[in-house]
């Protein structure tokens, strides 16, 4: 049976019934939403009433959209776009009725943008430039060079009302416009080079030394990968009027993101690093010196806020200790923390998602619940919410002098304080939050899935009672009539060594409950990625064909506790691979599944682990779909974005100083045991995991006279965006476990 033609012609775009909207940001009073929705096909950038159901379609070219973010003034709309589907990023704005759209960053070949947040006033957005490492410049050039090729557009650079310009080109920013002047008013200034004696951010040309906390509490120097892209932060006045200001750089990172600007622009709320050791930094702005480190957790890249008078900081944080809480610092006039304490926690549950109100009298808490969500209201205006609650340096986090740094860094533990704060939980009507946004006094925005309905967004306009916009899929639209959704169940085993997994099984319509039934493993990727009760467009056609699903989080998965994410480092992958067998043990001595009709399925990291199933534990499964998956770790090192390599050196083992350890681990090094039929499935942009990966393992499986094909997926990277090709992978997917496991 011949894979399905992936590069023939496209059908016409078509408004989807079944769509997802996501992201949602609104304008200043609350009354209009921007958001991301791929009714057309492609997830682009929309704007509506927050009560009615005429939205506009504001950008509708063919690159996705990533991020959107309303200015404060309500006078532009920020949003990101994946070129050609790719992990390069640009970052445009807007005004909210479609015109004046242009390109801030990201316009120069090889370059790639990052949106931060805006000054509270709207003049200005935050963006990261991200351009690839090279040699050190002459050091003695004026500052203003620095900004020449980073990759900032002209803000003066319009695109065409029904086009996109010259989207390739290099738009490089003119050293003579950058007059420091105009931000005098802001408290702004373009930062001078550090002297000896003024520490702050170092140069793109100077390595960081990076400090993690591990399970015990201890701080200890993270080793630099020694690769990565030189990352450039700055402020970006999308009027054009105004040049932009530096605010920080580094050398071979893998993060940097401005997250939040105090009120009266003297303070900037940092993330950097690489996953598993990002870490909250506070730069003053004004002088460059960064007042205070702190390690925070993984998950949404908002991790913060400062108060409305920046004297609080608020950060989502799992600095000593398995869970992230709702930590906050008490900050001095100089952005100095005077003491540490927690305001909110729960056991056995990570704080996941932060949102400040504008008025910064509440936050809303989003914790993730073993893959569910619960959403609660928190004040935080209260008097001691932060920092009066008795912190002393022998039992809150205390901010000690780093005569390297000139920072103040959390160095023991935190005092805990009451939750009598808290509102009731939100009763929400699916399962799980994906974003909140304020829209207005006393109302919320929150993004839901679930694993009855496409993703959505819904309204809060006060109380507890949440309101569907009428713009998002209703839950009967959520698939094809006829059959339902499957609402999965939520399965705990354990594994051979003792520890507890977890996982969520859906069973196909029509079967009865004591037969086995044929059963694919699907992993996700990450590694830290969890699996969430959500509706899987993927699950569910597997399921129409008669084929049970199980997804577990095997080690290395979020939302247990930071030693099961860490779990899986170095020798701790092979444990991780052995998961994969342990769960499909588990699906068969259930009774759910049938021992001789197992296939393994994931997508990224799952997909590494789909080669490595196939490779490690060839007698469980009879055949295996591995999508975008890694073969080598030696030429996906080679292969991948410099910041990707950065994450990845922590996470799997540095590609020199780990190579014997990074060759037992690749699935190419036991190809010779590889029995199963294989399909593999890449974007041919996909910069992630470039394709090569896939390509190799099935070149090798064809040598030894297997069945291998290859699904090649046009005009897509790293994540399937476009409706076609999601349709193209899902039914070539189900048509060839189907083939082979109940044929």
């Amino acid at each position: 049976m011949p894979l399905p033609d992936a590069s023939g012609p496209r059908e016409a775009t078509t408004r989807l019934i079944a769509h997802g909207c996501w992201y949602p940001s609104a304008d200043p009073a609350g009354a209009r939403v921007a958001f991301i929705c791929d009714r057309g096909g492609v997830p682009q950038l929309w704007v509506g009433p927050v009560d009615g159901d005429a939205p506009r379609l504001l950008d509708d070219g063919p690159d996705p959209v990533r991020e959107v973010s309303w200015s404060p003034d309500g006078r532009w709309i920020a949003y990101t776009t994946a070129p050609g589907g790719g992990e390069q990023k640009r970052v445009l704005c807007v005004r909210p009725d479609g015109s004046d759209r242009h390109i801030m960053a990201g316009a120069e070949p090889g370059s790639s943008a990052h949106l931060g947040c805006w000054a509270h006033d709207g003049s200005a957005v935050a963006v990261t430039v991200a351009v690839p490492t090279e040699p050190p410049p002459d050091t003695t050039a004026e500052p203003a060079l620095a900004l020449v090729g980073a990759g900032l557009g002209r803000a003066a650079d319009r695109l065409s009302e029904h086009g996109h310009g010259p989207m390739g080109d290099a738009v490089l920013l003119d050293a003579a416009r950058l007059d420091t002047a105009p931000y005098a008013d802001h408290g702004l200034a373009l930062p001078s080079a550090p002297t000896d004696r003024e520490p702050g951010i170092p140069s793109p040309h100077t390595t960081v030394e990076t400090l993690t906390a591990d399970a015990f509490g201890d701080r200890h120097p993270a080793p630099a990968a020694g690769f990565g892209d030189g990352l450039s932060a700055y402020l970006v006045d999308p009027d054009g009027v105004t040049a932009p200001v530096l605010l920080a750089t580094e050398q071979d990172a893998a993060t940097l993101r401005v997250c939040d600007l105090s009120r009266d622009g003297t303070l900037a709320l940092l993330r950097r690093g690489p996953r598993g050791r990002r870490e909250a930094v506070v730069l003053r702005i004004t002088d460059r010196v960064t007042t205070c480190v702190t390690p925070v957790a993984d998950g949404d890249p908002w991790i913060g806020a400062f108060s409305p008078g920046a004297d609080t900081l608020w950060l989502r944080s799992d600095a000593y200790r398995e869970f992230a809480v709702l930590l906050a610092a008490e900050l001095d006039p100089e952005g100095q923390p005077r003491g540490w304490s927690v305001g909110a926690s729960r056991d056995d549950s990570d704080l996941e998602l932060l949102r400040l109100a504008h008025d910064g009298r509440a936050a809303v808490l989003a914790w993730n619940v073993r893959g569910t969500s619960d959403v609660e209201i928190f004040d935080v205006a209260t008097p001691g919410a932060a920092g009066s609650t008795g912190v002393t340096a022998a039992t809150g986090i205390t901010g000690t002098a780093e005569p390297s740094s000139g920072a103040s860094r959390a160095t023991a533990g935190t005092t805990e304080t009451p939750s009598e704060r808290s509102r009731p939980v939100l009763e929400l009507p699916h399962e799980v939050a994906t974003r909140v946004a304020d829209a207005g006094p006393g109302r919320l925005l929150l993004a839901l899935s679930g694993s009855q309905r496409r993703p959505g967004i819904w309204w809060l306009p006060g109380g507890v009672t949440m309101v569907r916009t009428p713009w998002s899929s209703a839950d009967e639209d959520a698939v094809p009539p006829g059959r339902p959704p499957v609402r999965p169940v939520h399965r705990r085993l354990t594994a051979r060594d003792g520890v507890p997994l977890n996982g969520w099984y859906y069973r196909a319509p029509g079967r009865n409950p004591g037969e086995p039934a044929p059963c694919v493993v699907y992993l996700h990727g990450g590694p830290e990625d969890q699996e969430r009760p959500v509706l899987e467009p993927l699950y569910h056609e597997i399921l129409g064909r008669g084929v049970d699903v199980f997804a577990p989080d095997v080690r290395g998965s979020s939302g247990y506790g930071r030693s099961f994410v860490d779990s899986d480092l170095g020798e701790g992958r092979f444990a991780a691979i052995d998961d994969v067998a342990d769960c499909a043990a588990h699906a068969v001595l259930s009774g759910s599944a049938d021992p001789s009709r197992l296939a393994v399925m994931g997508r990224s990291y799952g997909g590494y682990l789909t080669f490595a199933s196939l490779v490690w534990h060839p007698e469980l499964f009879r055949t295996g779909v591995a999508v975008c998956g890694m073969s080598d770790f030696a030429s996906f090192f080679q292969g991948t974005e410099p910041w990707i390599a950065q994450s990845a050196a922590h996470k799997y083992g540095h590609p020199e100083r780990d190579r014997e350890l990074l060759r037992r681990l690749s699935p190419m090094s036991r190809i010779d045991a590889l029995r199963a039929p294989l399909l593999a499935v890449h974007g041919e942009h996909d910069t992630n995991v470039p394709p090569g990966e896939s390509e190799q393992f099935v070149r090798a499986a064809r040598e030894r006279g297997l069945n291998a094909e290859l699904l090649t997926l046009r005009d897509e990277g790293h994540d399937f965006l476009r409706a076609d090709n999601r349709r193209l992978f899902r039914r070539a997917a189900a048509d060839w476990l189907e083939r082979h496991l109940t044929g």
